[in-house]
């Protein structure tokens, strides 16, 4: 009888082993058909770790929260951001998975502020059908535009008027004078507004509103940056109806002189509606003026700190130049053949990471190898993380256009337009407006930067000083 006690508690102890291995196999088995959610922290209640994550630091470094939580976490990790659980990706492998995947097991998820201030129809927010039509338009504008002559002439003009203001002056706000000229540009190739036009100044002026409300805190308080930002869309919505309206009560389809814009092949679609219209039209303002001109002042930047690519780059274009007459403006065969500024361009948007991540959302329960993205969660996969990492690029941290000699085009490692259906239809533009711009900076002028002034991602990314560059004209190059 002494025994039995030992002989239950041995029983029961070999009754718990055997529980406690049937549950173990059990999860071991469901983890491994449905993955297990990536380990992380959240932070604080309802601001879980956002601040920390939208801490500003260089936008040629990951920045120090992703480098504490890629150490103790690995490239993928979970977090509490925007208000929302999220895993957050900074692997090559998941980033190009989740963008291949758009509106099959993930979606747009941008936070409720952004949709406030971009409004409800924008591209960059809306999903499904919606965004496809709208889409479909973009590519129809950079398809008939980005080898068009009027398009590129117009590109030579405007940089040879900015440039002609330099003559004067010793300094330049560089990334003012970028905005400048991307401005002209896309405003001429939409609604057909020359640079003197009081439209265009009125829309500029509402503009430069609008994008500091974009970074602001978006906090809706009459005065605030966000508020006033939100007021200078309505008054550029409003503009843009208006010369729609005057367009369709004139009938002024390309017939009065001028060249068939954007806005005209808008006018003629009957797939959206009338503030879809008008919400496109802000989309392409938006994006030819901010981004373009920022991937300028990048390559502007680091060709400051690259006397050897400075000096190639030029003599690329010197050899570009030296095949035409002085007046002979530029066509897509001659930028074809800039194949160094194309490395120029593409190492700058690498290094400079204007775009660090996009916001998405888990449709359905998502595994990707070992890992479980559960419904409704968000996801963030961060692109300057894969542009900068040492396992794929080799002297990352390095601003080094030769690599892509080496490396050839562009592949799933370099993603600074994003990818899959929500691709930046705008990028050739983007490329051929730098080219060109650039062409002329580098034969009429020479440039030392003023002070120490580098990109900040905040996590949009900013010049804090605008760049300033001392600027001297190169008086031995003929005019052209």
């Amino acid at each position: 009888m002494e025994g039995l006690p030992y002989c239950f508690s041995l029983v029961l102890g070999c009754f718990g082993v055997l529980v406690f291995t049937l549950v173990f196999l059990h999860f071991l088995s469901f983890f491994k058909r449905h993955g297990v959610v990536p380990c992380g922290s959240v932070g604080w209640p309802l601001l879980g770790e956002t601040l920390e994550f939208l801490s500003p630091h260089p936008s040629n470094s990951i920045g120090g929260f992703l480098h504490e939580h890629c150490s103790r976490y690995g490239k993928v990790f979970k977090s509490h951001l925007f208000g929302s659980p999220t895993v957050v990706s900074c692997d090559q492998e998941l980033n190009s998975f989740i963008l291949q995947n758009e509106e099959k097991l993930f979606e747009c998820s941008y936070p409720k502020a952004i949709h406030g201030i971009l409004g409800k129809s924008s591209m960059l927010v809306v999903v499904g059908d919606t965004h496809k039509r709208l889409r479909g338009l973009a590519l129809t504008l950079v398809n008939t535009s980005k080898s068009k002559l009027e398009y590129l002439n117009d590109i030579e003009n405007t940089a040879k008027f900015i440039m002609e203001s330099w003559r004067e002056k010793p300094q330049v706000i560089f990334c003012e004078e970028a905005r400048k000229f991307t401005f002209n540009v896309i405003v001429k190739q939409v609604l057909s507004l020359r640079q003197d036009e009081p439209q265009t100044t009125k829309i500029l002026e509402d503009f430069l509103t609008f994008m500091k409300g974009l970074i602001s805190f978006p906090l809706y308080i009459p005065g605030t940056p966000y508020a006033r930002a939100v007021q200078a869309r309505a008054r550029i919505f409003s503009t843009v109806k208006a010369i729609i309206e005057e367009r369709r009560n004139t009938g002024s389809y390309a017939n009065n002189g001028r060249n068939e814009d954007f806005l005209d092949i808008l006018m003629g679609s009957n797939t959206l509606c009338e503030d879809e219209k008008v919400s496109l039209v802000l989309d392409l303002l938006l994006g030819g003026y901010e981004t373009t001109s920022l991937l300028m002042a990048m390559v502007v930047h680091f060709l400051s700190f690259s006397p050897l690519a400075l000096e190639q780059l030029k003599e690329e274009h010197q050899n570009i130049r030296g095949r035409k007459r002085n007046d002979e403006y530029l066509n897509w065969e001659d930028y074809k053949q800039m194949e160094f500024t194309q490395s120029v361009v593409n190492e700058a948007l690498r290094c400079g990471n204007i775009v660090k991540f996009v916001h998405r959302k888990a449709r359905k329960d998502v595994k990707f190898k070992d890992y479980l993205i559960p419904s409704g969660w968000k996801v963030l996969p961060v692109f300057s993380a894969v542009h900068l990492d040492p396992t794929l690029h080799e002297d990352a941290l390095q601003f080094h256009p030769w690599r892509w000699e080496v490396q050839g085009p562009p592949s799933k490692k370099f993603t600074p337009f994003g990818g899959g259906p929500r691709f930046c239809p705008g990028s050739d533009l983007a490329k051929v407006e730098t080219a060109f711009f650039v062409h002329h900076l580098v034969l009429k002028f020479k440039w030392t930067t003023e002070g120490a002034d580098h990109p900040m991602a905040y996590p949009y990314v900013e010049f804090q000083r605008g760049l300033p560059l001392n600027v001297q004209p190169i008086l031995s190059q003929p005019p052209f």
